[in-house]
């Protein structure tokens, strides 16, 4: 998707680098995940902090602050679980900035207090932009009424799909991981049809294919996960 990248407040500005081993700590990083971090993340560093008192938008229950990290990176690929990990050690909804040789993209999932256990998150698959040059330019921040409602239109801008009419952010969240799952689906058909040689069992196939690229095309327009499909 085209990369979309915002023009953080001055008065937003935190400039910490965060040491690995923080993350290590809070995350409870095991010799695999601390070997990723190595491999793949340069440094870690957090440049803005979105709170009432920086950016003078009121807090809400799900989302008191948002922090903005920035991770430069030693190749151009990073493992979800390094984000993952970072996530589960700052107890706030991030937005990453990655930078490598040039060029920088925006990733974040949605992160909301656990129902069953506040002091616990949930976090979602992630959402990126496209990678793009590093001086690219810059929007405004989007207009909102509080930091949830920022929130939600930061993470809108790195969906691929667009916004249906009166869907919340977490409707939507899991309309994108159903279009996902379902577009993987729709490639292990595909697979399968393509080795498949008996015509018999290739119009079973064929037929399995149709269906899932008509809920594929559902998903995309909009209709909620789980909504009734008809003929």
């Amino acid at each position: 998707m085209t990369a979309v990248f915002f023009d953080y407040p001055k008065a937003a500005a935190f400039g910490r680098v965060v040491p690995k081993t923080r993350i290590y700590e809070h995350a409870g990083a095991n010799t695999a995940l601390k070997d990723l971090f190595v491999t793949q993340v340069d440094q870690i560093a957090w440049k803005f902090k979105l709170a009432p008192e920086t950016i003078n938008l009121a807090a809400t229950r799900a989302v008191s602050e948002i922090q903005v990290f920035g991770v430069s990176l030693r190749t151009n690929k990073l493992d979800d679980e390094v984000l993952r990990a970072i996530d589960r050690a700052i107890p706030f909804p991030l937005i990453f900035e990655l930078t490598w040789s040039g060029k920088r993209r925006a990733v974040a999932a949605f992160k909301r207090p656990s129902d069953a256990d506040a002091a616990k998150w949930v976090v979602s698959e992630y959402f990126a932009t496209d990678w793009a040059p590093d001086d690219a330019p810059r929007q405004p921040l989007p207009v909102a009424l509080n930091l949830g409602g920022l929130y939600d239109a930061i993470l809108t801008a790195m969906m691929p799909v667009a916004k249906a009419a009166d869907e919340d952010i977490q409707t939507r969240v899991a309309r994108m991981e159903a279009i996902r799952a379902k577009t993987r689906e729709v490639d292990r058909i595909k697979t399968r049809l393509a080795r498949e040689k008996q015509f018999n069992k290739r119009v079973v196939i064929n037929a399995e294919l149709r269906t899932a690229k008509q809920e594929l095309e559902r998903l995309t327009a909009g209709d909620p996960v789980g909504a009734a499909t008809s003929e």
